[in-house]
């Protein structure tokens, strides 16, 4: 066959870009070989990660349209690329979880049967890759040498994932090093296919470690290693090898005295993950000489250390796959800095400069502009120049305030995990659990509102289990069993807090300022951690006393303060009511201790 000798066509001696490499595992390469069979690629090409063939794949796109150069001395070693305008977001409607039985995805999964969907694709990906080229993309997940490593192979034909995957994961020669002769790496084939939202599927196999997509180029359906391999993919092996996969941004706290603590975090979309994982304390803590880190802000692979019994957490990605809509200098200047060079745009708008523009960037518009779809856009054309879910694509290590730990195999250890949503009303500033199994109810019943842009009703809220529900693998009712489980390895657990920057007053003003005075809300939750900070015992949890919770230097009075923490009996009897919308969902299949928290509170009130 053409494509096998194209394989082979490297000398014995000299290193060719692209080419095989040598002593490859013969899992992998069996599997290539089927692959390669069925998707019949004009050429193969093998990544071996190195910075020469970065630029090579580059350049590569910009001949081919597939990237734009941008100006070099505003975005050094910068890219814009531009998707297909049916195909900017995560297809969850379109993504499946493929199991024998039903039951293994549960109620709040897509599901397809094991047989059919490897037939129903079989017949897409039949020859899909004639006249283009299949990428050979071999990544680690994790930091290298870390218990919880894991190796996966993409093969796809769009150029445009081969160098995002080398941006987004630790690819090439080392994931070979890594895997050694092992057949235990995730499998992940990718074709664009037509780009047809009726032909796009985005499969997870979990017992086959196995991740098929179909029909998209965009980030989250097609990047394999990230929300499929590093969430759908690891949350299921996670259950069965005692560790666990979670949607939640790590940051370290350094105090005065050199005490570092490091917290993970869990909100669902639109709840400030992002800009409190690069959180930027406000002057008088700078002064004090607070710092903040930042080891990952999307994904928390977390175990049980067994000598210590505490648990800790690694960043399985290396690079930020970011919105980038109202980032701008105020409210995150260290993703500005992040993205400042060795970045890829995906559909924002390009300045007549060669730089790049989105909503919220600058105060004033620019004057003109070529919009997301590569149309000419002036401010009064009535439509965003950007697309809303426009992003970067950047190396972690442009990140200013990247901690020392994030490379670390042996990860850093959690003192508390944080579940945030976006709510007007009830849900108080910070509240901190009364125990890991509270915790776990708090994650559980987790919720943000929806805004008229989303769904044209504003104020529904809508349930999202510990920010994972698209990610979780499996079935939500053992996923919630895993958390109580993982509970029983620890001899000392982490701290569950509950936070909310969005509580506004009766005229819908936002009572809390936000962004670096978050601060304030961590120090407290520090605290607490190391059990130093003092508490009110309220029916919901332990809420911080006002005389104990640092307002200095901020338009936040004690009164205000007691406003935001507030919650009424009426309140947290709505509340309950609301959360039937999850309780409904789950049918019957809620693990005894959600019920019997719920029944404490109830009691409680």
């Amino acid at each position: 066959m053409t494509q096998l000798a194209d394989r082979n066509s490297a000398t014995a001696t000299d290193h060719v870009l692209g080419t095989e490499p040598k002593n490859l595992n013969l899992f992998v390469k069996a599997w290539i070989d089927e692959c390669v069979a069925m998707c019949r690629p004009d050429k193969v090409f093998w990544c071996d990660g190195s910075r020469a063939e970065a630029d090579a794949l580059l350049d590569q796109g910009v001949r081919d349209g597939v990237f734009i150069r941008l100006n070099p001395d505003k975005l050094p070693r910068s890219y814009l690329h531009r998707s297909n305008p049916n195909d900017v977001a995560r297809s969850e409607h379109l993504t499946f979880i493929c199991t024998p039985s039903q039951d293994s995805a549960g109620p709040t999964n897509n599901w397809m049967e094991t047989k059919q969907a490897f037939a129903k694709l079989r017949e897409l990906f039949n020859r899909c890759m004639q006249g283009r080229t299949m990428y050979v993309v071999p990544f680690v997940m994790g930091p290298i040498g870390s218990p919880l490593a894991r190796v996966g192979v993409e093969l796809t034909d769009s150029l445009y994932v081969a160098v995002s995957m080398g941006v987004m994961t630790r690819m090439g020669k080392i994931a070979w090093e890594q895997l050694g002769d092992d057949d235990e790496f995730t499998r992940c084939l990718h074709s664009l296919g037509d780009v047809n939202p009726d032909r796009r599927y985005i499969c997870h196999f979990p017992r086959e470690n196995t991740i098929w997509s179909f029909g998209s180029g965009y980030g989250g359906n097609a990047l394999l290693g990230k929300k499929c391999m590093a969430l759908r993919i690891a949350s299921y092996l996670g259950r069965q090898k005692e560790w666990m996969a979670e949607h939640m941004l790590i940051l370290g706290a350094q105090a005065p005295d050199g005490e570092k603590t490091y917290v993970t975090g869990a909100f669902p979309s639109s709840c400030g993950k992002t800009n409190f994982a690069m959180l930027i304390p406000p002057e008088k803590y700078k002064k004090e000489g607070w710092k903040i880190t930042t080891v990952g802000d999307d994904i928390a692979w977390m175990w049980v250390d067994p000598s210590t019994g505490r648990l800790r957490a690694i960043n399985p990605e290396a690079g930020y796959f970011g919105v980038v809509p109202g980032t701008n200098e105020k409210s995150n200047p260290n993703a500005m800095a992040i993205m400042s060079h060795d970045t890829i745009y995906t559909n924002v708008a390009l300045l007549p400069d060669g730089d790049v523009w989105w909503e919220g960037k600058t105060k004033e518009p620019p004057a003109e502009a070529i919009d997301w779809q590569g149309q000419k856009w002036t401010p009064g054309f009535g439509r965003k120049a950007a697309h809303p879910n426009s992003r970067f694509t950047a190396p972690m290590k442009n990140n200013p305030v990247l901690d020392e730990n994030a490379d670390d195999p042996a990860g850093v250890p959690v003192h508390g995990i944080i579940f945030g949503g976006r709510r007007s009303k009830v849900i108080p500033l910070v509240y901190q659990a009364f125990n890991w199994v509270h915790g776990v109810y708090l994650g559980a019943t987790v919720g943000s509102e929806t805004t008229a842009a989303a769904t044209g009703q504003v104020g529904i809220v809508r349930r999202d289990p510990m920010a994972m529900l698209p990610f979780i693998g499996y079935n939500i009712r053992d996923y919630l069993v895993h958390w109580f489980r993982m509970r029983k390895k620890m001899t000392d657990c982490p701290r569950l807090f509950h936070v909310n920057w969005f509580r506004q007053d009766e005229i819908g003003k936002y009572l809390w300022p936000g962004y670096g005075e978050n601060m304030r809300v961590l120090k407290w939750i520090i605290d607490r951690c190391h059990g130093r900070a003092y508490s009110v015992e309220h029916p919901i949890g332990w809420m911080p006393r006002v005389d104990q919770f640092d307002l200095e230097g901020i338009d936040v009075s004690a009164d205000d303060f007691e406003k935001m923490q507030t919650v009424t009996i009426d309140d947290l009897k709505s509340e309950l009511l609301s959360q039937e919308e999850l309780f409904l969902k789950m049918a019957g299949d809620l693990p005894k201790e959600i019920l019997f928290q719920r029944e404490l509170l109830i009691a409680r009130l």
